[in-house]
């Protein structure tokens, strides 16, 4: 399925959510920067060019190409009362066919964890995800020591299904996670 290469602007309780632009790119690398040591045990190991303005328009490239090609849907997340952005969420491994799935990853850069702002967006994801993009299943995983990522998906409704052994790898390290999902069908929270 080809579609466009950007998505509307998703609103949720305090948040929205939009496609990365080339000019949330200073605000992007610097949240980043400062919240390198917050986030690097919990994500894929950062490439040494990673924060650079050539690796953000690199990014979002793909970003363009996965979404018309139905392969993944990348967001930003901003504060609604100030346009502060305070970290991100990605739709990806989208599955059509038989399984009618994708999996969901989200970040927030330290000064805003803990706010409610990442609970606030996969809310409003929800809805896109099943409405939107018709899809059946939405899945997460996170690592096991991870309680505030455990404590987002529990409160957005997602059952815990168990350890996926070996499943993705962080920062350098094959790492065990719990599988979350949530289904079309599912009650709402």
């Amino acid at each position: 399925m080809s579609r466009p290469d950007v998505t509307p602007t998703i609103h949720g309780d305090g948040v929205y959510l939009r496609n990365p632009l080339p000019t949330d790119f200073l605000q992007w690398a610097t949240l980043r920067q400062q919240s390198r040591a917050f986030l690097t045990p919990w994500e894929p190991t950062w490439g040494v060019d990673d924060l650079t303005r050539t690796s953000f328009r690199r990014r979002l490239r793909r970003y363009q190409r996965e979404i018309r090609e139905d392969q993944a849907y990348p967001f930003f997340i901003f504060r609604q009362q100030d346009d502060v952005l305070v970290g991100g969420c990605t739709l990806s491994g989208v599955q059509r066919g038989v399984q009618q799935s994708c999996s969901l990853g989200y970040w927030a850069g330290e000064i805003h964890a803990g706010r409610g702002h990442v609970t606030a967006a996969v809310r409003a994801l929800i809805p896109f995800v099943f409405e939107e993009l018709k899809l059946h299943r939405l899945q997460a995983a996170c690592l096991p020591e991870n309680e505030r990522s455990r404590a987002v998906l529990r409160k957005c409704g997602f059952t815990e299904e168990g350890i996926a052994r070996g499943y993705l790898r962080i920062n350098g390290a094959w790492r065990d996670h719990v599988v979350y999902a949530i289904l079309s069908d599912d009650p709402r929270r």
